[in-house]
């Protein structure tokens, strides 16, 4: 009886402008007996993982350090996204406190988020995207993003409870 080993390895890596690549391979084999899992595992492993090290060094276009963070407004119907790219349009100036934008680029930066998904998020939470937030929505993503990937590394300001408390449904009992 033939057994099947499948095997998958996948590596992103964060790069400048809040952009990211990933690469991925999956590989699958039959083992005659059980015997050869151990080293067929590994072997397969490195070979994967030798592959994508190789292969994710040809990191193709990497945008500059200010990319996306031109002056123009985003197109009005589309959330901040550039319609039908899925990414953020250009910039435009934000609705919350500097210390706000601050805090949440900071978050995207160190913490490796794809901007797409923040933005979404702010859509779903709040029908807006991340750059229309007022202060109060804006410290409830703040609060989102902090309990979901930690605060970041060099803070820029202390927070305490949040705004957003009793706003859309919060009790005012802190982070949900």
């Amino acid at each position: 009886m033939a057994i099947k080993l499948i095997a998958n390895y996948s590596k992103r890596l964060g790069l400048p402008g809040y952009s990211s690549h990933q690469f991925s391979v999956e590989i699958e084999t039959e083992l005659v007996t059980t015997d050869d899992v151990p080293a067929e595992a590994a072997r397969i492993y490195e070979l994967l993982q030798t592959n994508v090290d190789e292969q994710i060094q040809h990191t193709g276009f990497v945008p500059p350090g200010d990319y996306g963070m031109t002056d123009q407004a985003p197109p009005a119907a589309s959330g901040g996204l550039t319609k039908g790219t899925g990414r953020p349009a250009p910039s435009s100036p934000w609705k919350c406190s500097e210390k706000q934008r601050e805090l949440i680029e900071n978050l995207v930066a160190e913490h490796h988020l794809e901007k797409a998904d923040v933005e979404n998020l702010a859509i779903e939470r709040f029908g807006k995207g991340v750059r229309q937030l007022n202060k109060v929505e804006a410290s409830g993503l703040i609060d989102e993003l902090l309990e979901a990937h930690g605060g970041p590394k060099n803070p820029v300001t202390t927070r305490r409870r949040s705004a957003y408390a009793g706003v859309n449904g919060n009790n005012g009992g802190g982070r949900r």
